[in-house]
């Protein structure tokens, strides 16, 4: 039992530096060939963070098309499945902003989660801390929606507010609960039974989880964003 424990610590810190890692490469490559959608500056280093290399290897395949700086030649538009995906990865990355800011937050002020049903609604701290996870989600992604579509479809404020509501509430409710189930499976089938406990915001397991749980997310808002891309409500990227 304890070998297990201390490769599972071993595995979470490898994972989380080399995801750190391609995250840092895409930085670094971004900073000096920034996307013709600005926000897409922030969304390729996030996604990293979870995604690792199979991220980088989407970013140097098809992100690098999408700079200001490509030819018209590297312009040619990408299959649909990768508008899909850049559109996930795009919802994903203010899903995982949210995400990252509240578990620091509770982490940093562990008493907060009792504001979210912690003791009086749930017996599980962890429940709680998705009912923040949700908010600062849902807020920064559809903050990120935002600032994609105002210049691109270029909007007053409030259209923008509007439009940016249309385009992701359903994928980024789809992005949360997939994120949940993973997030569960892992805290309560896994390290439960073999730490005796889930798993806090302070070790690099739990992190790790993180890390598939957004691969999780990723997978149930694929086929919405799908939806919302081929329906017209959400615009290709």
């Amino acid at each position: 039992m304890h070998d297990a424990i201390q490769w599972l610590h071993l595995l979470a810190l490898g994972s989380l530096g080399l995801a750190s890692l391609c995250a840092a490469v895409i930085f670094a490559h971004i900073n000096g060939h920034p996307q013709r959608m600005g926000i897409m500056d922030a969304v390729w280093p996030i996604c990293a963070l979870f995604g690792s290399v199979v991220v980088l290897i989407a970013y140097f395949c098809y992100g690098v098309r999408d700079a200001e700086d490509a030819t018209e030649a590297e312009r040619e538009p990408a299959p649909f499945p990768v508008m899909v995906a850049k559109g996930t990865l795009h919802c994903g990355s203010g899903c995982a902003v949210g995400d990252i800011v509240a578990e620091t937050l509770l982490l940093i002020f562990p008493a907060a989660a009792t504001w979210f049903g912690w003791h009086w609604l749930f017996q599980e701290k962890l429940f709680a801390a998705w009912v923040l996870d949700f908010i600062l989600a849902y807020a920064a992604g559809i903050a990120f929606q935002y600032f994609s579509i105002v210049p691109m479809k270029k909007l007053s404020p409030r259209e923008g507010i509007v439009a940016a509501l249309k385009a992701d509430s359903l994928s980024l409710t789809a992005w949360q609960l997939g994120m949940y189930g993973v997030m569960a499976l892992l805290q309560f089938e896994v390290f439960k039974p073999l730490l005796h406990a889930p798993v806090s915001a302070g070790t690099p397991e739990f992190w790790f989880a993180m890390q598939w749980a957004m691969i999780g997310g990723f997978i149930t808002s694929y086929p919405v964003n799908a939806w919302l891309i081929r329906a017209g409500i959400k615009a290709a990227m």
